[in-house]
């Protein structure tokens, strides 16, 4: 009802002042249409579909009202609601895309086993059963279950399903291709959850606190189907995230906002390796001899499910011989499935229309190949579909990594200097590095509830501290292009007996770079003069560097190797750009700060284990690149 007030008075204002033919009043006018397409072409149904161990899964259906022709159904199993429910209830928008929506198809909607409307219990990335008996669950079989309920009971389908979704929907739609049904002949897991032990809430052991209060919407159980919200967040108080954190200290000391009822949260805090309860979540190592055609999309600035995407397609293309195609683009969370003209990340600005682009002319071919056509693996699309974030464009490959690549080291030297040959003389740079003022992810003072900004963000507030160490190029004399992973091969050394250790790697841009006029899209207090744009970051809980479940201490001042992989980027860096790697040991509050006294559960740390440590990076310390050729 206030929508429509609001719309009504913005339509009268606009006549009343004599401009009903702007642009405001056919933006309204046409919003109004969108809004009632689906109601004026597509008749819903809501089911309660039974799986083998009689549990009912709320399921809403959406079928074209033209039913002179069969329709594919396209299928979206997802922990976040099915709303709006009443078969009165119309959404606005179904199915990946306007396109697919327009030109007709079967959208099926579930809640999962736990969630929302359905019944049963609730498990976070519930784990696979590869050989099931009798009545065993997990999600392959209720996938299995509700498509052969929908091809037997759903009018007009043609006998071909499609399964898709975005972060967690994404890891149900990757969870699907488990299922076996012979009636599953796409799938596109789009920011797939992979493994939660290094997407969303944990990386390489270190914990997301920013994600912290999102444990509310996983964690809280309901004992009944319901249509309303049962779970809270919980009020921190204040507007400036860093802050809170700050004051809060020790991760023990937010339990008062929680109780032992998220189970989530209790589970993170009793499981901080990366033990047989976070090993039996993944879902990547049982992607093998895989049979629908599968199409992995993923966004180049995604905060939360870079490992997922880049380890689905890998584990998929060299386990087993279906059509696989990936596509990265300039993208954070989800922007691919956005309508917005201008794509904008942080303060850079990428083109228009990008995501239409993906929408029209790969996820929409792609889905129509093998649900209405010859469904033969011949489908004009690339293998490989990247977007290169520094020239700000499309290329693509017959494979990922693309084959024409070679690795290339630049070595971490004194004086700031990333060089491609190391000193022979060993040398260090040092810094202190104090958990009680932690190097900030961002400068911006605000509460998110998902970071994604801060993926390009200007990274000059952090070289200008003393506790992050800058390795930088020359100015480059020709373009460089990255494409693939990077390793950075660090030897390191603590007075204490614990670190976490972050490398970033930035593109910094020419001085005589002009900020627009109009300032669309970079934040008043800054220029792209010298902008430090972040491309790719990453950290690791030093303590798992040579075991992600079984932790070692570092022993006080001694040199000790330490990998970090970062995820694949595309990237040129250009002609007259430099290169820089920032080095430190807080990024805070994106992961809580390491008290740097080594304990056993850092989710029981007490005030006292939090010290200040001096670090010391070595001079034949590396980052290793993945160079185009």
């Amino acid at each position: 009802m206030k929508r429509l007030i609001f719309l009504v008075f913005i339509a009268s204002t606009l006549i009343n002042c004599k401009h009903s033919e702007t642009s405001e009043v056919k933006d309204i006018e046409k919003e109004k249409v969108e809004n009632t397409y689906v109601k004026d072409n597509y008749d819903k149904k809501e089911v309660m579909i039974e799986m083998r161990d009689g549990i009912k899964l709320h399921t809403t259906i959406y079928t074209p009202k033209n039913a002179s022709k069969a329709y594919p159904i396209l299928l979206k199993r997802t922990p976040y609601s099915c709303k709006p429910y009443g078969e009165n209830e119309f959404s606005e928008k179904i199915g990946p895309n306007k396109y697919l929506m327009e030109e007709g198809n079967i959208m099926v909607y579930q809640d999962v086993r736990g969630r929302w409307n359905s019944e049963g219990v609730y498990d976070n990335m519930r784990a696979f059963i590869p050989n099931k008996t009798g009545t065993q669950t997990d999600e392959a079989s209720d996938t299995y279950d509700t498509i052969e309920w929908l091809i037997n009971n759903v009018d007009n389908n043609n006998g071909n399903v499609g399964t898709y979704g975005i972060s967690y929907p994404g890891f149900y739609a990757t969870y699907s291709v488990l299922s076996g049904h012979p009636a599953l002949k796409a799938a596109s897991p789009q920011a797939c959850i992979g493994d939660f032990y290094f997407d969303d809430f944990i990386h390489n052991g270190a914990f997301l606190l920013s994600y912290w209060r999102a444990t509310s919407v996983f964690g809280y159980m309901k004992e009944t189907p319901t249509t309303e919200a049962w779970y809270e967040f919980p009020d921190i108080g204040t507007e400036d995230q860093y802050q809170f954190f700050l004051d809060a200290g020790p991760l023990s000391n937010l339990d008062k906002y929680y109780d032992e009822d998220n189970v989530f949260y209790e589970q993170i805090k009793a499981h901080p390796n990366y033990d047989e309860f976070w090993q039996s979540r993944g879902i990547i190592q049982h992607l093998k001899d895989i049979k629908p055609a599968t199409l992995i999309v993923g966004g180049l600035f995604d905060a939360e499910d870079l490992y997922g995407p880049f380890n689905t397609y890998s584990s998929i293309e060299k386990n087993s011989d279906n059509f696989n195609a990936v596509v990265f683009g300039p993208w954070s969370h989800g922007d691919w499935a956005r309508t917005k003209e201008r794509q904008v990340i942080g303060n850079i600005y990428f083109g228009d229309n990008i995501s239409d682009y993906f929408q029209k002319d790969i996820e929409t071919p792609f889905f129509n190949h093998f649900l209405k056509g010859d469904a033969n693996g011949k489908v004009d699309l690339p293998e490989a579909h990247m977007f290169d974030t520094g020239k700000m464009e499309w290329v693509s490959f017959e494979t990922w990594p693309p084959a024409n690549t070679s690795k290339e080291s630049y070595f971490m030297q004194p004086y700031e200097r990333l060089t491609k040959r190391a000193n022979r003389m060993i040398a260090t740079s040092d810094f202190v590095s104090d958990p009680k003022k932690p190097v900030p992810y961002s400068e911006d003072i605000k509460v998110v509830f998902t970071p994604r900004k801060f993926m390009t963000d200007d990274q000059r507030f952090a070289a200008r501290r003393p506790d992050v160490l800058v390795f930088e190029t020359e100015i480059l004399e020709d373009d460089i292009t990255l494409a693939g992973d990077i390793l950075a091969k660090l030897n390191v050394s603590t007075t204490g007996t614990a670190a976490d250790w972050i490398v970033k790697v930035i593109d910094v841009f020419p001085p005589d770079i002009e900020t627009p006029e109009d300032n669309e899209d970079v934040q008043d207090h800054l220029k792209l003069s010298n902008y430090h744009m972040l491309v790719r970051s990453e950290t690791i809980r030093g303590r798992f560097r040579n075991s992600m479940s079984s932790p070692e201490p570092f022993v006080p001042n001694k040199k000790t190797a330490v990998n970090l992989e970062l995820q694949d980027v595309f990237h040129t860096f250009k002609k007259g750009h430099k290169i820089q790697v920032q080095i430190q040991s807080t990024f805070f509050p994106y992961i809580d700060a390491n008290p740097q006294t080594y304990v056993d559960n850092i989710f029981e740390a007490k005030e006292e284990d939090f010290k200040a440590q001096t670090h010391k990076v070595y001079n034949d310390s590396s980052i290793e690149f993945t160079v185009l050729k």
